[in-house]
Parts: structure tokens; C-alpha cells; sequence
């Protein structure tokens, strides 16, 4: 029986270990946040987390619940992006796509779905549209918007930017920001995300 791998059952997906360490440097990097740091908030060791990330320990179920409640998402969840994780390719047919049934702005979700670092957003803003968003909507990622048709007023702060297709414009601190259509047409661009 010893170090064995016992067979799965039939149609059964076997999460490895590698895939669980990966998600948890992910989240652990995305927050900005040291082994210390992640060990001060879940109580478990820095030693430990360090031999989690490096796979030379596997977590049990108490050790990742601990670490799960530190990052603020339930274990279901932690492990769902853990078995993402291998995700590479995000075909069209299966990106997840929203519409405001206010103004009918669209957002469709480009990204593979596994918690990367990047995160890139298709918007699609009928034309006259304004979309405004708190400051608070900005503080905890850095964002490029890249407009690939139509017109886009861009208010950030009391600065406006008028963007034409193929211009790309890095945002500022957080500020409160106002997306805007001044065209008869619809504007699309694409949004790339980074947390801050």
C-alpha cells in the first residue's frame, strides 16, 4: 500500500497536489502578501505554506480550510480554481458574457477562467451609454482600456480622455471614472485587468 496511487473511480477527476500549491501562490501573490503574511492571517506556519507552495507537502483539510478563511473564499471555491488551473484556452462559445438591461452595455469575460494574473474584458457601450463607477471600483487593480471601435469619452477624475480606435490608456490612481459613447455607433474595447 505504501506511497501507491489507489485507482479513481470511474469518471472521478484527481486534483493534484501541484495544481492546489499553484492556487494557493496565486492567491497568496495576488493579494501582495509574504508567506509571513499569509501565515499570520491563517494561522498556519510559514514552514508549512512554504513546503505547500514548493510541493513537498500535501495540505489535509484543516490546513486548507485555514488558508481558504484567510483568502476569504470558501474551500469549494479554492479548489474549483485549483481545478482550473490547467485551463488555457477560453473559446468564445463559452466565455461568459452580461448585459445591463438598463443600456444594454455588454461585458463578455475574455479571460480563461483560472485566477491568473491578467484578466481582459470585452465591452460593447450603445452609443449616448455613460457608465459611471466609484472610485472604489479601481482601488485594488491597474487597468488599460484599448479601444478597438467606434468613440470613447473616458472621465477620470476631472481629466477626460477622448480615445479613437487602437488608442490605449493606462489609468491613474483610483478616481471616480465615467465611460461614455459620444457616437452614433456602438464602441468596443477590450479592458486589461491587474490587481494591484
Amino acid at each position: 500500500m505504501g506511497g501507491e496511487d489507489l485507482p479513481a473511480a470511474s469518471g472521478a477527476f484527481i486534483l493534484s497536489g501541484q495544481a492546489i500549491a499553484e492556487r494557493l501562490r496565486i492567491e497568496r501573490e495576488n493579494r501582495g502578501w509574504s508567506l509571513s503574511d499569509l501565515a499570520e492571517r491563517s494561522g498556519v506556519s510559514k514552514a508549512m505554506i512554504s513546503k505547500i507552495e514548493r510541493c513537498e507537502a500535501s495540505p489535509t483539510a484543516t490546513v486548507l480550510g485555514r488558508l481558504s478563511g484567510a483568502f476569504g473564499l470558501p474551500l469549494s471555491v479554492l479548489l474549483a480554481l485549483a481545478e482550473r488551473a490547467d485551463d488555457r484556452l477560453s473559446r468564445m462559445s463559452d466565455q461568459p458574457v452580461w448585459t445591463d438591461p438598463e443600456t444594454g452595455y455588454t461585458r463578455r469575460a475574455v479571460s480563461v477562467p483560472n485566477g491568473g494574473l491578467l484578466e481582459l474584458i470585452e465591452v460593447t457601450l450603445p452609443a449616448g451609454v455613460r457608465i459611471p463607477y466609484p472610485a472604489s471600483a479601481f482601488a485594488f487593480q491597474r487597468q488599460q482600456i484599448w479601444l478597438l471601435s467606434g468613440q470613447l469619452d473616458f472621465s477620470e477624475g476631472e481629466t477626460l480622455h477622448h480615445l479613437a480606435p487602437g488608442d490605449c490608456l493606462e489609468l491613474g490612481p483610483p478616481s471616480a471614472c465615467v465611460f461614455f459613447n459620444p457616437g452614433a455607433e456602438p464602441s468596443r474595447y477590450l479592458v486589461a485587468l491587474t490587481r494591484r
